[in-house]
């Protein structure tokens, strides 16, 4: 016998709202729509989560769903912005707004500092962070000012000092 779903558990993301999250990814980023042909979206509050869409393991029938996958958006305010694993996976391949830094740039954004890249020809909004071959994560980009958007808890792997 099988659980009922609960409503507080993650639910399907609606066509819309997967066209909506691919196009935006393939339109600020340059990471095809195709990409996402096998993953299933599930959305839960406010975030959605991804899950390719492979397994052949028989799902569990009693077995409470918390959540699904990896968490890869989350909505801010009005904007929709990619979680740092996503950009992570995805990062290396994308063909635009990705920046490559210096240690010394990444230092001054973990320090809290805004940068200024008014002139870098780079559209207002998230862009990805890259040190040489690594891809850290996202920037934002407002008015010419780039602040970083890594998570403070993934601060600690980025120890510049030693």
């Amino acid at each position: 016998m099988s659980t009922q779903w609960d409503s507080s558990w993650p639910k399907l993301a609606e066509e819309g709202e997967r066209f909506f999250l691919t196009r935006y990814m393939e339109e600020r980023f340059g990471i095809p729509v195709s990409v996402f042909h096998d993953w299933v979206f599930f959305k839960h509050q406010q975030s959605w989560w991804v899950v390719r869409n492979k397994s052949q393991a028989p799902l569990p029938r009693k077995l409470k769903v918390n959540m699904v996958g990896l968490k890869a958006f989350q909505k801010v305010g009005a904007f929709v912005k990619p979680t740092t694993r996503l950009i992570q996976l995805l990062g290396p391949d994308a063909k635009k707004s990705k920046l490559d830094i210096t240690e010394c740039e990444l230092k001054r954004l973990l320090g809290k500092e805004a940068l200024d890249y008014a002139a870098s020809g780079f559209e207002d909004g998230y862009v990805i962070l890259c040190l040489g071959c690594y891809v850290l994560g996202l920037g934002l980009l407002i008015r010419g000012k780039l602040r970083s958007q890594i998570p403070k808890k993934d601060l600690k792997f980025y120890d510049l000092d030693g």
